[in-house]
């Protein structure tokens, strides 16, 4: 049995031309030849983005440096010829997608996901594997950051020291690329959440950052997490993996996103949302930071550990479809903000406004009675990644929907058993069930339609009825209802008092464009499209959003008014019947008592 480890190393060679040089070492390669594959797809972001693409300068050799040849055999694999000995694959990695999902190199930093620079060989995955980081060339002064362990330094002399160059070890492929790495001169910050490390890296220009107030907000949400799924033991879950947590923050001017990783997780924030010292008030942004960090905190028990089994494994050459991503994702982001307002780093009334926008999100969606979250779900790849101009009206989103979903669940179940169950116990049992031996050899994934047994089990309720209206089906999910047995008002009301032509419009080139029109609504009726632009409403020309909103102004709601459209390069002018303003603005509130 072949137990010698894959080696793998890595240097950031080239910061200009954005290039990691890349090497695996096979020390035992398939006798018929060895065939290599780079995943198409990372976990966490269900679209195929075809890392491969970026790979160049491909080349083999055998132990006694004799070239092997190696041959393009599909979109993400490669061939390789029998060879005697060890097999040596050499490489460069165009890095230079600045996002959560793949690589990114220039002189202040480099950013990778393995999945976007680590080739994997068929029948070997279960191996384990070393890695080798080097320095860059051009200075000596970065650290790495990583969660991924340090090998051991009585097994191997060039192992890596904290935050060091060096070899660091994974037990198999899969954790080795569920462990992103950060290099460069970031700021960093420190702390102990229950006893278990966690270190928040943020890389990217913002002068006067306020560590100390971020470290102390997620400290709160970190602890309020492992309280949930770990009542008695309050026992992190990474440490089966990794002796830290990871924050990888990378900060730039407007970007925001996050993605999943079994000891850390990589985010974007724009430094706009940031506090810095002696700031009294953090910027209203702060909260949305948090609320990532959660989720993705989150993310550490819920599909990391708890997955469908439709990941278990993942096949990371071609599509992994469920219809269990509203579990995955819709429970997720509604413990995000929920774990905000139970650590306290917001109060009711903010939680309540997170709330709100959900709902308005989720409300303004057409495409909410078309397709159900289970569909969503299923159709991540094809349709939730791959938005267009009429994705509003089409398809629904398994996060926000799946939140409201999750928290009209939560409140049934609370309802129904006078506050003594709730979907807490709901994610206990999965965590018990599924969760937590994950990493220990035993993978068993969610089957697809095992959710409302699991529920009636948790907390003795029969949820079948509520899963296939507001799951399976389309139905609204009944909140007003709901939250009324809980002591809270829902109600809706208009947000302005302008008429409405029903679309969705966007600014480029100094002209609005009409980005979607709503289906049913007084522009389709009229025969307006998306990707139309607008050049004047009721004969007033319009150049940008705020010219619309006054040419609104001026009409009343049922006016029959002429809008003159560029559609590519034909004038064309379309009478559209106004529509009266639309409730789209929704506010929560708790019932007065009745004074004593």
């Amino acid at each position: 049995m072949n137990t010698k480890p894959l080696l793998y190393r890595l240097t950031p060679a080239d910061p200009a031309g954005h290039c990691f040089s890349v090497q695996l070492t096979i020390a035992q390669p398939s006798t018929e030849g060895q065939i290599l594959s780079l995943p198409a797809w990372i976990p966490g972001s269900y679209l195929l983005r075809d890392f491969s693409r970026q790979i160049q300068d491909i080349r083999a050799h055998d132990a006694q440096n004799a070239p092997v040849a190696i041959t393009k055999t599909g979109s993400h694999s490669w061939q390789c010829a029998p060879c005697h000995g060890a097999l040596h694959i050499e490489y460069r990695v165009y890095a230079w997608d600045l996002s959560v999902r793949g690589a990114h190199f220039d002189e202040t930093h480099a950013f990778f996901n393995g999945t976007s620079v680590f080739l994997f060989p068929h029948g070997q995955t279960n191996q384990p594997c070393l890695l080798d980081i080097s320095p860059p060339p051009h200075t000596n002064k970065w650290k790495v950051f990583t969660s991924l362990p340090e090998a051991n330094p009585q097994h191997y002399s060039k192992a890596a020291k904290r935050h060091g160059f060096g070899l660091y070890e994974a037990p198999d492929y899969d954790a080795l690329i569920d462990h992103p790495v950060e290099m460069g001169t970031p700021q960093v910050v420190s702390f102990q959440a229950h006893g278990a490390e966690h270190e928040m890296v943020f890389t990217g220009e913002i002068p006067g950052l306020d560590l100390k107030r971020i470290a102390a907000d997620t400290q709160k949400i970190c602890e309020a997490q492992i309280a949930l799924f770990e009542p008695q033991t309050k026992a992190a879950p990474f440490l089966d993996s990794a002796s830290r947590y990871v924050f990888m923050t990378m900060v730039t001017g407007n970007a925001y996103g996050g993605l999943e990783h079994r000891a850390s997780t990589a985010l974007m924030i724009s430094r706009n949302d940031l506090p810095v010292v002696a700031q009294k008030k953090a910027p209203d942004g702060y909260t949305t930071f948090l609320g990532l960090v959660s989720h993705e905190y989150f993310h550490t028990w819920n599909i990391k550990r708890i997955k469908p089994a439709a990941f278990t494994p993942y096949n990371l050459l071609q599509e992994n479809h469920t219809r269990l991503l509203w579990v995955a994702e819709g429970f997720t982001s509604y413990y995000d903000d929920l774990m905000l307002l139970r650590s306290g780093v917001i109060n009711e009334t903010q939680y309540f406004s997170l709330l709100e926008k959900t709902i308005g999100l989720v409300m303004r969606s057409p495409g909410r009675h078309r397709q159900s979250i289970a569909d969503s779900s299923y159709d991540a790849w094809t349709r939730f990644y791959k938005q267009d101009e009429e994705s509003p009206n089409a398809i629904v989103s398994y996060y926000s929907k799946g939140a409201l979903a999750a928290w009209g669940l939560d409140l049934t179940l609370r309802s129904a058993t006078n506050g003594a169950r709730s979907l807490d116990d709901v994610m206990l049992l999965l965590w018990q069930r599924y969760g937590k031996t994950f990493y220990t050899g035993v993978q068993k994934g969610i089957e697809e339609d095992a959710m409302a047994g699991l529920i009636q089990e948790a907390t003795g309720v029969n949820v079948d009825d509520y899963l296939l209206r507001y799951v399976y089906g389309c139905e609204d999910v009944p909140l007003t209802k709901l939250l009324a047995d809980q002591g809270v008002t829902l109600a809706c009301e208009k947000s302005n008092a302008l008429p409405s032509i029903d679309v969705r419009t966007k600014t480029g080139s100094g002209q609005l464009e009409l980005a979607t029109v709503y289906k049913g609504g007084a522009g389709h009726r009229a025969g307006l499209s998306a990707g139309d632009l607008l050049v004047a409403v009721n004969g007033l020309r319009i150049t940008d959003a705020a010219s619309l909103d006054q040419a609104m102004r001026l009409c009343r709601p049922n006016q029959s008014v002429p809008v003159h459209v560029f559609r590519r390069d034909e004038l064309r002018v379309y009478k559209v019947k106004t529509a009266s303003p639309p409730n789209d603005k929704w506010t929560l509130k708790r019932a007065q008592t009745a004074a004593t």
